[in-house]
Formats: structure tokens, sequence, C-alpha cells
């Protein structure tokens, strides 16, 4: 690809993110639209509708970047809850990551490959005809002494991202659990409804059982639960402690026939799958597996397709009617530079959704396992079709082969990585500018707005606050941070617009959750370890690419000096295994016990054990009773739910 193809995709999404920016400040003033741009806020009582006339309305003004800015982690953490803090960590964490390994590749990586002369020298005169092969680590010969700096900067990186991932990402979320954990009368809060008020969670929970009673009574007045059999229920126990004994204890000497898992807070319970048995569950897993098998191959077609335009020399092949057109400047640079990641993203968009009725029927009994699944779903799928797919462009037999033959997979990465150099940068132009500058426009939900207010009746209608969908965010800031890390020292051209994306990224998500996401659920922090998982794979991919490429430069030494790199990276992967993810997985026996004890001296206790006792005298009731007392750490009483075959 030559400079001016990439000028051109950058003068594309640029103007799409100011048209983006320029629209959205206007629109979000208008009345009409206060649903889709302030749905929290509205729902919250904190923005009225008005509908006198005012010339500031039409003026675009940058005031909402500002409050934006100012929102601090801790008031992040008591209105959209510990997955937001997660999810505005995983961008801050690569500010910085990106920011270090920018400085060292921009201001010296750069002018290191600038300085080769493998390909040809660059015409700085005539700079937008360039290839931008010039400015990657394959514009230098073999055996150069320069390509000890990539060596360096490889083994900086590494120590920077490792060094991250345990003192300003681990360690803190750990010691924020665990401070959660451990915080006597936290208080908790749940959305309520479609107005959204904030109602302390016994209140609003005690009058929606009263409300279930009712219609249980009505519903069951002749049939007495206590003489027939449940697959399925919640069990309640008088301390956590004791919840947690009966949670990692074998029930039965056969594993499948009882099988006891941590019961999910009320608005995070799944049913279709509550009663299901071991085996149906076993079962969907199974075809949860091949039907992601499926899509990763028949997604290959679009890839190939992307893969054809990026080469006028296919295309005119492919087309010799429109080779005339294709001589054109302006209309090839757009085809080679913007159209085939333009066309990638549209693709990926029926991603997410798709792998989140995947999870759905894959046999959990939440939705934050859902919502976990569908983003490791997502994100491996990404990595796999876009990035290897990309690479590795050919039939799914010989990306197969290349996986079968261990040995030579550094060699392969080494030959093909940068010779896509020029495709991820208009990749993350596209894909990450375009998208997150969508993201605050809200597109969609403004013309499903536009087309709905006709047919509404009333302008006080009730509405849903959304929630963020993390499991197609997620993954496309972690594939980001892959690229990243991947390419720094191949094709250090791509940090500036990395950064670009996530200062964009920083701003905008914060804003979102301010005025329109609200959680419905709480994962806890779960999505972390997806992330470490994610940033070490990225770190070892990038390791086997430097072993490869070291040994086709004909640098044997700083092959064998990389050597230990990758194992060093495991171990401390492991470490961190052992240090922290027991943490995201359970709560320590310690903190529980401290909690158990604390209640004692609490007089709501007392009240809350005779309202559990008078409930045994109603069997009807009883199993509603059990769900409804089923909540996270901070409620009185720890649900365990025990599914039987």
């Amino acid at each position: 690809m030559l400079v001016s193809a990439l000028l051109t995709s950058v003068g594309i999404n640029s103007g799409l993110c100011v048209l983006f920016f320029t629209l959205y400040s206007i629109l979000r003033k208008q009345p009409t639209n206060y649903e889709v741009y302030i749905p929290r806020l509205i729902a919250e009582g904190s923005s009225k509708r008005r509908s006198h006339f005012n010339l500031e309305r039409l003026i675009p003004s940058p005031g909402w970047v500002k409050r934006a800015w100012k929102l601090s982690e801790e008031d992040l953490l008591s209105t959209s809850g510990l997955d937001a803090v997660v999810f505005m960590r995983v961008i801050t964490f690569s500010l910085r990551v990106f920011l270090f390994a920018g400085v060292i590749g921009i201001f010296v990586l750069l002018p290191v490959n600038c300085s080769g002369d493998q390909l040809h020298d660059i015409d700085f005169a005539d700079l937008s005809n360039n290839s931008l092969d010039v400015f990657t680590i394959s514009n230098l010969s073999s055996g150069s002494k320069r390509l000890w700096a990539h060596f360096s900067a490889v083994y900086l990186v590494t120590a920077f991202v490792c060094y991250l991932l345990y003192y300003k990402d681990a360690k803190k979320l750990y010691k924020r659990i665990t401070h959660l954990q451990s915080e006597p009368n936290q208080p908790q809060y749940r959305h309520v409804g479609f107005l959204r008020h904030r109602v302390d969670l016994v209140d609003h929970y005690g009058k929606k059982l009263e409300d279930i009673e009712e219609n249980m009574r009505l519903e069951r007045s002749e049939v007495s639960l206590a003489t027939q059999e449940v697959r399925a229920a919640f069990v309640s126990f008088k301390s956590r402690y004791g919840a947690a004994v009966a949670f990692h204890m074998k029930q039965s000497i056969n594993p499948t026939e009882w099988v006891t898992e941590l019961a999910p807070e009320p608005n995070d319970v799944y049913w279709p799958f509550f009663s299901s048995s071991f085996m149906r569950r076993w079962l969907s897993k199974i075809v949860v597996i091949v039907a992601c098998i499926l899509l990763t191959i028949l997604f290959l077609i679009p890839v190939l397709v992307v893969q054809g335009l990026t080469n006028l020399n296919q295309l005119e092949i492919w087309f010799p009617s429109l080779k005339s057109i294709l001589t054109i400047t302006f209309v090839s640079q757009v085809i080679t530079g913007y159209l085939p990641s333009l066309i990638l993203q549209l693709f990926l968009k029926i991603v997410p959704p798709i792998m989140e009725f995947l999870s759905s029927i894959q046999g959990y009994i939440c939705h934050s396992d859902i919502e976990k699944s569908a983003c490791n779903k997502v994100l491996w799928f990404t990595i796999w079709n876009i990035f290897f797919a990309t690479v590795f462009s050919g039939s799914v037999l010989y990306q197969v082969s290349i996986f079968l033959d261990p040995k030579h997979i550094p060699a392969k990465l080494a030959s093909a990585v940068p010779a896509q150099a020029s495709f991820f940068i208009a990749y993350v132009v596209t894909s990450g500018w375009t998208s997150t500058s969508s993201e605050l426009f809200r597109i969609i939900p403004l013309i499903w707005s536009l087309i709905r207010k006709p047919f509404t009746c009333c302008s006080d209608e009730e509405f849903e606050v959304p929630s963020i969908p993390y499991h197609r965010d997620i993954p496309r800031i972690l594939f980001f941070g892959l690229l990243g890390i991947t390419y720094f020292f191949l094709a250090p051209l791509i940090l500036p617009f990395l950064l670009v994306y996530l200062c964009l990224a920083y701003i905008i998500y914060r804003n979102q959750f301010l005025n329109v996401y609200a959680p419905k659920y709480e994962t806890a922090g779960k999505f972390w370890p997806i992330v470490h998982n994610s940033m070490i794979f990225s770190l070892v991919l990038m390791q086997a690419i430097a072993i490869g490429l070291f040994t086709l430069k004909k640098l044997p030494l700083a092959s064998t000096l990389i050597f230990p790199l990758p194992v060093l990276t495991l171990l401390f992967n492991e470490y961190c295994r052992k240090r922290f993810l027991p943490n995201f997985i359970a709560y320590p026996a310690e903190v529980l016990i401290k909690r158990d004890r604390e209640d004692r001296y609490d007089p709501k206790m007392a009240e809350f054990y005779d309202n559990l006792v008078a409930a045994y005298q109603d069997p009807a009731l009883l199993p509603i009773q059990f769900s409804a007392n089923s909540d996270s750490l901070n409620s009185p009483l720890i649900s365990a739910a025990q599914v039987r075959h």
C-alpha cells in the first residue's frame, strides 16, 4: 500500500469522526433526542425535557468532553459498578503501554527503519508515492547491526507490560475487590424497573417478593410443592462460610448427579438452563463448539475477498472491465486503502450478537457468565479470522497446516506478518476511529427513535436504559492491543493511530457511562482475567515473531537471546494465576467469616430470620423465598444453587 492510500483512508475517517462529533454535540441538546443520548439521566431524574427553543442547542459545544474527563474512578464505581471500572482500566492500561512503546517506536525504531536500504531509499520529495513498507523493519538488510535496537525494544516492552499487569492493574483490582468484599454494610443499589429510581436492595426485593407471593398463592393454591420433587432449587444458608463450604464440597459419589453452583443475583439469573441436567449442558457445549468452528470457516470468505481488494493486480484479473476505472488515482486509493477495512468491519458487526446467542444456549444459568463467554468467543474469533486469516491468506487447510508444524511457526509468522502492516494500519483507522465515534453518535438507536416517534402516543412512555455490551467492546480493544504489541517493532507507524483511537475511546466511553449505559448486573470485575490472558498471548506472539524475524535477518545471536523471553513471560503468567485468579473465582474464607461475625450484631438479621422461618409455614412459597434471597456477598443470606440430574 502506498502512503497516499493510507492518507486517503485517514482523511475519510477523520472527516467522519468530525461529522459524528459535531452532530452529537447538536443532537444531544434536542429534547426529542434525550432518550437516545441521555437515557440514564432521564431515568434517574437528573435531566428534564425542555420544550422552549434555545439558540444554544444549534451550536456544537465541547462541554460534554470536560464532564467526561472529570469523572473519577470512585464516581464511576458507585454509579456503574466494578465492570465499568475494569473496562476503563483496559483503556488506560493500553494507553500506558502504547505511550511507552510509542516513544521507543516513533523516536528510535522508525528512524532506524527509514535509514535502511533493503527495499529502496525514501523519496521525501514525493512522500505520498512511497510504499509503507519502507517504514517497516523489512527495509533493514539482513545482518544489520541496527536490528539490535528492535531486539532491545522487544525486551523493554515485554518488561513494561508485565510490570503494568502486576502493579498498575492486577494488584489494584485485587485490592479493590478485596476491599469491597470486606467492607461492612456496603450499600448496594440497583436500577428498578423502567423508571430506574435508586432504592435499597432489601426494600426493592421485599416489594417484589410480596407480589410474587401473591401470584404463587393464586396459581398454586391447590398444589403443594412439598409433595413434589423439583430438578433445581436455591438453597439458603445462615452463613456465607457455610454456603462456600457447600459449594466446594462434592455432594454425591457421581459428580454429574448433583451439581452445586454459586447462585447469581436476582437480575442475573438466566432461567432457560436453570433446571437442565448435566448431560444437556454438556451436549449444548459440544453443539456450540461445532457452530463456532463452522462460523469461523464461513467467515474466511469475506476475509479472502478483502485481501483481493488490497491487490490492484488481482482486481484487474477478477474484473477486467474495471481496469480503466482502477487506473484513476483516487479510486484506487479508496479501494485499496479504505474499502477493505470497511467491508471487514461491516461483517464483524454481526459476530457479537451471534456469539452472545451461542453462549446463551451453552448451559449457563446467569447472564454475566453468558456475556463473559461471548466476550471470549468474539476475542478469539477476531484474532483468528482478522489476524491469522489475513496474515496467512489462503485456504483453511493451509492455515491449519501452519500450526500443525510448530517448528516453523516463528519463521512463517516473521515472513507473513510484516507484509500485512499497511492493511492493519488502515484497519485501526477505519475500525477504531470511526466505530468509536459512531458509538458516541448512536446512529442505530437514533434511527429507531425517529421511526418509533410517529407511533408513540405518549411522550412519558416508559423506556429501558441500555447496558453496555461488554462482549462487543472489550474484544475490540484487546484486538487493537494485540496489533499494537505485535507491530510496534515491525511497523511502529501504527502506534500514533492506536493512540488516537485509545484517546477517543477514553473520552467517549466515560461519557457513555455517565449519560447512556446503566448496569443490569455485576460480574465483580471478572472480565479482567480475559484481559490478562489476551495480553500474555500478545506478548508471546510478538516474541515468536521476533525469534523468526531475527533468524530470517541472519542475526542468530539475537534469536537465541530472545528464546528465554517467552518462557519468562509464561512463568510470570503462571505466578499471576496463582496470586490473583482465585480472588476472581471465589470469595476468601477469611472475608466470609469476617462478614458473618459482623452480621451477628446487625439488628436487621433477627427480623430477617423471623421472616425466613415464617416462609417455611407456607411450602408453596419456599423456593421463591430462596430465589429472592440469593444475591451477592452483601446479601444477608448467601445461596448456592443445586442442580440435580
